[in-house]
């Protein structure tokens, strides 16, 4: 058994200008466009949230990368899971930065994947009002068997890579939609990383709210994670969940968007029995405010503090503690887009990265 939890942080690439976001949203479009532009929706909501350390940053510079190494160092995380984009065909986006990480050996810090297989939608916020349909921009695809080698053949090396995280020999991959994975990719991919002299590989996938998880582990998935974030939405609906309905109901009178949860209604509900289970890994979430992207819409995490944070980390912690493999999933080290991040800001500075270190240090 390990004596020290793992924990790895979802890492977004996409702060850097590229072809495709220049073509969708305008010269120059990166994540901060959004970050920089959202402003509050209600009385004490923060926003906008503003990047201290190291500034509205440029993703495509190494020395940011490289602080953003010794700041996930100094919080106590393992590794950093890079989002990454496969349409099929050899589809690729935001590829250069992993790849520059990959082939320059710095940071020199853990990493593993984590497949986005998700079409992509220029999202309608306002559809209902409208009628109009999301468009549709970049569609996920899965052409084939050859489609199947080229994408290990692409993962290899970083799977070779001393730097790659793995679970008694096996690279950690997860996959965002593991209900859209067509089988032959756990099974090939087995037998070729196998022939390739690892264990096979480590498939972990994301699930939601009342999915059944028992037939991930019968289609070969290692572990999965319960998307507690989205669960947030999903438990409004349950009558049970009592502090949801008020929280709707409150929204509602104070004339606030209907997405507004207390960090301290919420944090009971990111931590359950199931993530004592082996067979799952839970996760940690600092915060979340998906508002920079979705407006009045957007799920809201309110008053979410480092405070907090660190009873959640504790809570956490204490739920893998006698687990084989101590992993945790940390949602996310950089989604500012969607409130969602570890990183420095001009309000709490190294607040969230000093929760989780003191979390860490008193277990």
């Amino acid at each position: 058994m390990s004596n020290k939890p793992r924990i790895l942080a979802l890492y977004l690439p996409q702060y850097h200008p590229f072809p495709e976001n220049d073509e969708w949203w305008g010269k120059g479009f990166t994540e901060w466009t959004n970050v920089g532009r959202a402003r509050p929706l209600f009385r004490g909501h923060y926003q906008p949230k503003v990047p201290a350390d190291l500034g509205y940053y440029d993703l495509r510079l190494p020395v940011v990368r490289e602080q953003q190494a010794d700041l996930a160092r100094e919080a106590g995380i393992e590794g950093f899971c890079y989002w990454h984009y496969w349409f099929g065909g050899g589809k690729t986006l935001m590829a250069n930065i992993f790849r520059e990480v990959l082939e320059s050996g710095r940071p020199n810090y853990p990493f593993c994947l984590g497949w986005a297989n998700h079409s992509w939608y220029a999202k309608n916020w306002n559809s209902k009002d409208t009628g109009r349909k999301d468009k549709l921009l970049i569609e996920q695809t899965y052409p084939g068997p050859e489609d199947v080698r080229l994408h290990y053949e692409y993962v290899l090396k970083a799977f070779k890579d001393d730097r790659y995280v793995k679970v008694d020999n096996k690279p950690f991959f997860m996959v965002f939609s593991g209900r859209d994975l067509p089988d032959s990719y756990i099974e090939l991919w087995n037998k070729w990383a196998i022939e390739d002299g690892f264990d096979g590989v480590y498939f972990v996938c994301d699930i939601g709210y009342g999915e059944d998880a028992e037939k991930y582990r019968n289609r070969g998935f290692n572990s999965v994670v319960r998307d507690k974030i989205k669960s947030t939405m999903d438990r409004r609906k349950d009558k049970n969940k009592l502090a949801f309905l008020k929280a709707y109901a409150m929204n509602k009178l104070f004339g606030r968007p209907k997405n507004v949860f207390e960090y301290t209604d919420v944090m009971k509900y990111l931590v359950t029995e199931e993530d004592r289970d082996e067979f799952f890994i839970p996760s940690l979430i600092p915060n979340f405010d998906h508002s920079p992207r979705s407006g009045n819409i957007g799920l809201i995490y309110n008053h979410a503090t480092p405070d907090l944070f660190k009873k959640h980390c504790q809570d956490v912690l204490k739920a893998v503690r006698n687990k084989q493999n101590e992993i945790v999933l940390l949602r996310s080290w950089n989604e500012w887009g969607e409130g969602n991040y570890m990183e420095p800001d001009i309000r709490f500075g190294h607040g969230y990265i000093s929760a989780l270190q003191s979390a860490l240090s008193s277990i």
